[in-house]
Order: C-alpha cells, then structure tokens, then sequence
C-alpha cells in the first residue's frame, strides 16, 4: 500500500485505522472505540481500555520467546565501558526496582522525578514507574538546582530517583549536590529519594531521606505490571526553555503505545531484533519516545550512548557505534551533524557502514548542506523529519516502512496519518501553496500527543487552541508545496519583518550555509529604525578554513542578496566560534536578539555553556550592537 493510500485511508475512517493500529498492542482491556470527543476541543484517545506499558514495553517480548535478544546495549566512551541488558535481565531487573518502589509507597498516580544521565538505569527507572501506573517526569541530568525545584514543586513528586553524577568528556557533573539545593530551595518535599551511585563519585546520602540504588532494591517481591486507564498519564515531560512557570506535556499511555508502535515500522522501518539507535538524551521527548519507550514496545534493540558526536574520542565516534552495534536506523539531530562535518568536512573519518539503512535528523532544521553531506558520505536515504515535545512523535515524516518517497532537500517531506497539517494567515485562514504562514494542525490530534499541560488546562488553551478555534498551534512557520510537501522554515517569533516584507530567517541560514567555509550559521532579526526588523548572520567555520573572515563576511552578504533578493536586506554578517544552544541542540536566537537589541534578557535554564552567550556579546559589540 502506498503512503497516499495509507493517508487516504485515515482520512476516510480515522476511528477504524487508529483501532486497527491498536491491534500491535497487548491490552488488559481493548478499547471500544478510538476517539473521545466529549470534552471537544480536548480530545483523549482509547479512554475506556485498560493497558500497562512496561508489560508491552518488557514482558510481552520475554513470553514471545525473546528474553535472551539484547533490550539495551549501553556504549559509554566517556567512561571505557559497554554493556548488553537482555529482555529477560531488563523484566528482571525492571520488576525488582518497581517492587523496591511499591514497597516504599509509590503508587498508581504518584509522580516520580528522574534526574540521571545516560546509562540504562535511567530507562529502569522509567519503566519501572510505568510498570506500577506512577507518572515519571525526567529531569535533563545536571539540570540547575532552580530549574529542578520549579519542577518538584510542579509535579510533587513522592520519590526522587538521581545519579550521584554525569559523566562529560572533561569533567564530572555533581549531581547529588544540585539535588539537595533543589530540595531545599522547593516547596514540595519528596517522601525519598533513591541515588544511583556511580564509580565515578560516590556521594554522600542525606540521613532518613536518601536511599541507595542497590541496597533499596535487595530482598523485595518484584511488583506484576499494574493495568491502567487509556489516558492515565504515562509521563510529564516540562518543555525545554521554560521561564517562569513550567510547562509540563502530559503523555496519555494508551494513544503512546499505538502510535509510537506504529512509527517503528512505518516510519523507521525498524521491528523486533532490529538495532535503533536515537543519539538523544533522556531528558528530552527524542529520548522518551525512541531511546526507551519505540523500540523497546516494537521489540527492537536501543542505544543508549554515553558521550559526544566530537571528541569521544574523535568526529569517527558515530559511525564506530554504528557499526559495531549493526546499527539499523539511526537518529540525531542536525546540529551534531554539523559538528562532526566541522571537524571532517570531506567525510575522511566515514567509513562503510553497511547494516545502516537510513539517517533520520529532527530537532531543527536540517540545512541542505548538511542533508548533502550526510548523503555524499554515508550512502543511505537521509531522512529530515519534523516533530515536537508536545506530538511525542512525527508530524511530517518521510515513511520508508510505507514507501520511500521522493526526497525534497529542505522539506521534512508529507504529514503522517492522524495529522492534518494546513497554513494560515494571521487571520486563521489557508493560504495557498508556496506561501509562508503559520503552520497549524486541524483537531483533533491523534493518538499519543498531548491532551492538556499538567495541572494548567487553561494554560494550555491559550498556548496551543486559543489563537486558531479549531486548530493545534505549533510555533512553526513555513509553506506547504503543490506536492503537499512541507517545509518548516522558523519559529513564528523567527519571521522576520523587514520593510513590510515578511522573511524567514531560516531561508537566510539555508544560503549561509551552502558556503564552503561555513560549518554552522544562525540569522536573527535585530531591530532597526528605518526597516523595522534587519537581519544579521553568525557564521562559524571549518576547521582549517583560514581565510580572511572579512572576505568569507562579503561573498556570504553576496549570496544571500544574490539567491534571495535585495529585499531581504542582508548586509551584516558576524564570523563568532561557536553558537549559544540548548543542551538539545536548539540554537538560542531569542536570547542572541535580546543581546543585540540591548534588552534585559535571562539566562536560558537549558544553556550548554553559558560563556557562549559572552563571546556573542562581544561580537556584536564590534557591529555596534548590544550596548552594555
């Protein structure tokens, strides 16, 4: 069946294909019908079934005859350790730490806070809480104290599970200490907290609070998976960049299980025995949804790895991965991407790679030069595809289990079925092809995407439902083709507006970066008497480019002017070393037009390296911007 036909089929009956999706779940009680409207414009899925995650997650694959087929290899450069955990060991292991959890009064409906780094306990953890009906909320490990304090005093958690520390290529990351700090600073006491002690640094345990890992879990019964409710939520996961109050995405368990068993086949192509591997991080929804929770529910082996696309030990640190793991599709982010092409722009360290089926990018635009270097290098289809925290999983996605479409560099390709994507004017009306509007998705949403934000209903109307009666909102700008391909193109608050013109700074950044010289790039609007908005590039280079940077500045000024046009008014550009970003990627181009505006801004919770933002100052400074 072809992708059109697929789509087509959704469209005709949605409530018979989600149900027949339904069927690659195992359920304590099937659901009697798909869609529940009677709360419309909130909308929930399969409320009436009964299920449990870990069970399909874990259980279902050792009684299928699985148990001896590696659930998780975990591959820690940063630490000179690998290990395999079979399904059977993870059901073992998984049920001791739920019942250690149940012994201590953890429930269904309680929150646990997660706050580790990327080792396998972490995934126990999740699935542990899943295996009794508790609500986890992962914490990025090494999160600031503040941050992590908003959060337990959000979710009032009644455990803490943390590691005593993260490991990073050049320092070790104290996390005990950042936990006590949140603790004290928050409002909401947890009840305990359990502490993965790791070689590294053992840390020190907080008298009548404090539980370690091993000893916690030693003489108790292991808990049986307690069935819940099709929208009991599975997780709370607080969107990256939060300011003030947090914003907690609600996962419902039933539509998660569905769709994400969906996506393994039909989108990544990826069953029972084969390898996945997502380089995420726990602490952000790639990691939810295809670290643990996807390929683990399809019977798939995952990855979880330990250390950086550079630097562990060297731009080759992917592809060792990959092949010595088999890996059969693999997934990360196009920033680190541009990593690796910075330090190996002609693809030396590439070797063959021949169990890859496919490369999948999401997180944020994948630039075109990127898409082709990846494609020259690793000889397989390079797959852009778009997403967010609040869907969980695809929106618009190239399916290779369905069929493998013609690729359109610099679209995430076509919708994927539960998704009707349309683009609108300012005034909620469908522009036509090819013309740049606010990217919006008809309600309802399907399966597995947030139904509300935790504790803040109203909240979430006004983010997501308020501004366009009848559609989801996504922040997303862009246009959709006479193909129906789509092409995301910034951030709504990333159109800027130059003269009456409205230009999308993501088009800027896709000629940027075509320059031979240019590793990575980011275009922000700064404000300006006359035009109202003028945009400014950042450019950082290849390693070994040693040209002056004034001319690179100038025939980068001439590209955009030549493939874009005078009127996008393009005349400054900023050569820096590196960008200011998200522990996840994202580029901070808020936050770098504040600086150049001269306006008060924060510091961003989820910085990588908050010197960064220093260096962007300064180069500003040269422009005669971002007066202190």
């Amino acid at each position: 069946m072809s992708y059109a036909q697929v789509y087509q089929q959704w469209q005709n009956d949605p409530e018979g294909f989600w149900l027949t999706a339904a069927n690659g779940i195992d359920w304590v009680k099937r659901p009697s019908k798909a869609l529940d409207d009677s709360r419309a414009p909130l909308y929930e899925w399969f409320t009436d079934a009964e299920v449990n995650t870990c069970w399909n997650a874990v259980d279902r694959h050792v009684i299928a005859g699985r148990g001896k087929q590696p659930a998780i290899i975990h591959d820690s450069p940063v630490t000179g350790t690998k290990h395999v955990i079979t399904y059977a060991e993870l059901q073992d292991r998984v049920s001791r730490l739920a019942g250690a959890l149940k012994a201590k009064g953890v429930e269904k409906g309680d929150r646990v806070i997660i706050y580790m780094p990327m080792v396998p306990e972490a995934l126990e953890a999740m699935l542990a809480c899943a295996r009794l009906g508790a609500i986890h909320s992962v914490v990025f490990g090494g999160f600031a104290a503040h941050e992590l304090a908003v959060r337990i005093d959000d979710c009032a958690p009644k455990a803490i599970i943390a590691a005593s520390c993260g490991i990073e290529p050049s320092r070790v990351v104290h996390y005990k200490p950042l936990l006590d700090a949140a603790i004290d600073q928050a409002s909401h006491k947890p009840d305990f907290c359990v502490i993965f002690q790791r070689e590294q640094e053992v840390a020190k345990l907080t008298e009548g609070r404090d539980v370690a890992w091993h000893e916690f879990q030693y003489g108790v019964t292991p808990a049986d998976c307690t069935p819940v409710a099709g929208n009991h939520p599975a997780y709370i996961l607080y969107t990256s960049g939060t300011t003030g109050a947090p914003k907690g995405v609600v996962r419902p368990t039933a539509g998660h299980l569905v769709a994400l068993n969906w996506t393994m086949r039909a989108i990544y192509n990826c069953g029972a025995g084969d390898v996945f591997w997502a380089a995420s991080d726990v602490g952000w929804v790639v990691g939810h949804s295809y670290i643990c929770y996807a390929p683990l529910i399809a019977g798939c082996t995952t990855v979880v790895y330990e250390g950086k696309p550079v630097g562990t030990p060297d731009a080759a640190a992917f592809w060792r991965v990959i092949n010595e793991h088999k890996v059969h599709a693999f997934f990360t982010a196009p920033t680190a991407l541009r990593a690796i092409k910075r330090d190996d722009p002609e693809g030396k360290l590439v070797p063959k790679l021949p169990t890859l089926q496919a490369l999948y990018l999401a997180g944020e635009r994948a630039d075109p030069d990127t898409i082709h270097w990846a494609q020259n290098h690793l000889k397989v289809p390079v797959i852009d595809h778009w997403w967010q925290t609040e869907t969980g999983y695809a929106i618009a996605a190239n399916p290779l289990g369905i069929e493998h479409l013609p690729v359109k560099i610099g679209s995430p390709s076509v919708a994927m079925p539960g998704f009707d994507v349309q683009v609108l004017d300012e005034g909620g009306h469908p522009v036509s092809p090819g013309t740049l509007g606010a990217i919006a998705i008809k309600l309802p949403l399907p399966p597995g995407t947030l139904p509300t934000l935790w504790n803040a209903e109203d909240r979430f109307r006004k983010s997501y439902l308020n501004h366009f009666p009848g559609y989801y909102e996504t922040g997303d700008a862009g246009y959709i083709d006479a193909d129906g391909y789509l092409y995301i193109m910034a951030r709504t608050d990333d159109v800027i507006n130059v003269a009456g013109h409205r230009l999308s700074t993501g088009a800027m950044e896709e000629v940027l970066a075509s320059h031979k010289d240019v590793a990575e790039c980011a275009v922000i609007g700064v404000a300006d008497d006359l035009k109202g908005q003028s945009p400014l590039g950042f450019l950082c280079l290849n390693k070994g480019s040693n040209r002056p940077h004034d001319e690179i500045v100038k025939e980068c000024v001439k590209l955009v002017r030549d493939q874009i046009g005078p009127v996008a008014d393009f005349k400054r550009a900023v050569v820096v070393d590196r960008l200011p970003k998200t522990r996840s990627g994202k580029i901070l181009r808020g936050t770098m037009v504040k600086i150049a505006d001269s306006q008060p801004w924060k510091m961003p919770a989820t910085i990588d390296d908050p010197a960064i933002l220093d260096e962007i100052a300064l180069a500003l400074q040269t422009l005669g911007l971002a007066r202190q």
